[in-house]
């Protein structure tokens, strides 16, 4: 008899969290990446503010989709090199929990390593990002990409050249969101109309249902591979 939905996935999540909240590996490394991303840019980065508020996008979304592949790449190789993740194939858990739970995990650590980064972008570029809308941009974007990097994380965690592969097969797939994000944050710290950016988080939105679906329905042969 299978464990249920939910109590497996908070299982797994709790799980994560744990095993984090001792090591603190993961968000040590994506915190540390980071931090270093935002700071060469900083300094490469000479702009008025016009430019700076155009820039700010851009430097916050790549230093999160970078700092994420670290982070899942490291996430999954654990699970796999440690036997982790063969034990939960092998217990009577639904293959959507232990996506489910994965994912919650690294949209967990990758949230607050994102949070991080506007913060110290805020600091250093002085272009204030906390606010309501750029928070929901921000958690909207980090969702998607922990969404597809879950998955593929999974997939790449088996291969000998996964440090590499992950990168390679995560970004062009994740083109469609970091545009959206780009556009969208752009637009709000610019201070545009309602119109001009909420489109683009509708297109975030409807973005992370497609790849949450697809990420639910492929893990269980993703993992059996």
């Amino acid at each position: 008899m299978k464990t249920p939905f939910f109590a497996a996935m908070l299982a797994i999540f709790r799980k994560d969290t744990l095993a984090e909240s001792r090591s603190r590996e993961l968000i040590g490394a994506m915190g540390l990446f980071a931090l270093l991303d935002v700071l060469i840019f900083s300094f490469a980065l000479e702009l008025n503010r016009e430019a700076r508020i155009e820039s700010v996008s851009g430097v916050l979304w790549v230093t999160i989709v970078f700092a994420s592949i670290l982070g899942l790449n490291r996430s999954m190789a654990m699970e796999r090199d440690q036997g982790n993740l063969d034990v939960l194939l092998l217990a009577p858990l639904p293959r959507s929990a232990i996506f489910a739970g994965k994912l919650l995990g690294n949209f967990l650590f990758t949230a607050l390593v994102g949070l991080a980064v506007a913060f110290v972008i805020t600091i250093l570029f002085n272009v204030p990002l906390f606010n309501g809308w750029m928070l929901i941009a921000l958690l909207l974007g980090t969702a998607g990409f922990t969404i597809i990097g879950t998955l593929l994380a999974a997939m790449t965690a088996q291969t000998r050249a996964r440090e590499t592969l992950l990168p390679i097969v995560m970004l062009p797939v994740a083109v469609p969101l970091l545009l959206a994000a780009v556009r969208g944050t752009t637009y709000i710290l610019n201070g545009a109309a309602q119109d001009e950016w909420l489109p683009w988080l509708s297109i975030l939105t409807v973005l992370n249902i497609i790849f949450l679906v697809l990420g639910v329905v492929l893990f269980e042969f993703v993992v059996e591979e």
